[in-house]
């Protein structure tokens, strides 16, 4: 009993029964023109011309509800008065391919007006039913000195005499008008989510939309992860080399450390585009790293000290867009766990663009930390399955792994197309 009687106790209930008489009266307005079909028809029984003032009113009330502007205030409104959560509407790309675009897009238009109508009449039965409730549970008390008390309904009257008898039943009216309170504030939330929440369509949309924004993230991970990776990682070998030479060979050592301050500030653009993408605010330019940047990516890997084999063969411009920049993310990545995990010697770097495909390749020396699995350098464990996600959505082909007993092969085919 105790928990049926909770509800009547919070104030979520009232302001639900408010909701609803506030679309009440926002009807009103619209009531004067609902009455003038049954004007203009004067010799009409009284009967029907109720009916046709109540047809044109409801029909006048759920054209309001087609507005765009009409769902979205309801939305707002049910969400801070009834406490129900519901998202924004999201716009719905319609087309003639689009399976939703057809019966299931006019469905759920109509289901603003639904709602528009049973919050109208709910709103009103809240307002008449529990106004008329809350007055007699004010009135009835004021026969306690003897006088009487009638109640007309339906055309029957109820006498209540005063005293304890008026008291009791005051306290009946104000219980039955919280109820009827909580019954349309039930009913109201009950029909929100269906009515006002999303659509088949906008759910579709809402899911593409969340898919972007995942693949947008997942893109600007692999985009950290290989420019920060790579010139931390660089960066130490840089600042090993330097400390080693300072004394030897100053001119090597301040060529090291040039190196250092041009791969700090290639990362700083990259990490300050991926953060300004993150906080929603359009970066000024986006770090323009292609397959064209690759002579100085390696050029600072030699003034780190490593030795550097490189072949480009083709026409490197013809490769463009996300293509080009995702081939450059992939050698920086090899190049990367070549320093990390590779024994020293030369680093093989080939890159042959032909009309159809893009072939990409790095070969190093093996090392007991990559045997082992324990380098001189933390990893995360990503990079070699963020390379071969980055290739399938490419469509392209990876192959990783020994190249005979002592070297570790990248390989990487990417189809070109001449629109990328």
């Amino acid at each position: 009993m105790i928990k049926g009687i909770r509800p009547l106790l919070r104030g979520s209930t009232y302001a639900g029964a408010l909701f609803a008489c506030c679309g009440a009266l926002a009807s009103l307005p619209l009531l004067p023109f609902a009455m003038l079909p049954a004007l203009a028809w004067p010799s009409a029984p009284y009967a029907v011309q109720t009916v046709l003032a109540l047809l044109v009113w409801a029909a006048l009330i759920g054209g309001v509800g087609l507005a765009r502007t009409t769902r979205r205030a309801l939305i707002a409104s049910a969400r801070r008065l009834l406490g129900v959560p519901l998202p924004d509407p999201v716009a719905v790309r319609r087309s003639a391919s689009s399976p939703g675009a057809g019966p299931t897009s006019a469905a759920g238009r109509w289901r603003t007006p639904l709602w528009l109508l049973l919050h109208v009449a709910l709103g009103w039965t809240a307002a008449l039913v529990g106004g008329v409730l809350f007055i007699a549970a004010l009135t009835l008390p004021g026969g306690w000195l003897g006088a009487e008390a009638a109640l007309s309904l339906f055309g029957r009257t109820v006498r209540v005499a005063g005293g304890p008898q008026g008291w009791a039943a005051a306290l009946g009216c104000a219980l039955l008008a919280a109820v009827v309170c909580a019954v349309v504030t039930y009913a109201l939330r009950w029909l929100a989510p269906r009515l006002l929440g999303p659509s088949s369509a906008e759910r579709l949309a809402l899911a593409a939309e969340r898919e972007r924004q995942l693949a947008e993230r997942n893109r600007l991970a692999h985009e950290l992860h290989d420019s920060i990776g790579h010139t931390l990682t660089a960066t130490t070998i840089q600042a090993a080399v330097a400390g080693q030479l300072l004394s030897a060979d100053p001119v090597a050592a301040r060529g090291a450390l040039r190196s250092i301050e041009e791969s700090a500030r290639a990362a700083l653009e990259d990490l300050d585009y991926v953060l300004g993408v993150l906080r929603e605010e359009k970066a000024e330019t986006a770090p323009p790293r292609t397959l064209e940047d690759l002579p100085e990516l390696l050029d600072r890997l030699r003034h780190a000290g490593a030795v550097v084999e490189a072949e480009l063969s083709g026409d490197l411009t013809q490769v463009r867009g996300t293509l080009s920049r995702a081939a450059y993310r992939i050698v920086q990545e090899g190049l990367t766990n070549a320093l990390r995990h590779g024994a020293g010697g030369p680093i093989e770097v080939r890159v042959a663009a032909a009309r159809d495909v893009l072939e990409l390749r790095v070969v190093n020396r093996t090392g007991a930390g990559l045997s082992t699995g324990a380098g001189a350098f933390p990893t995360s464990g990503h990079g070699l399955p963020g390379l071969a996600e980055r290739v399938r959505l490419l469509h392209g082909e990876i192959e990783v792994g020994p190249d005979g007993p002592q070297h570790w092969r990248l390989a990487v085919q990417l189809p070109v197309r001449v629109s990328a």
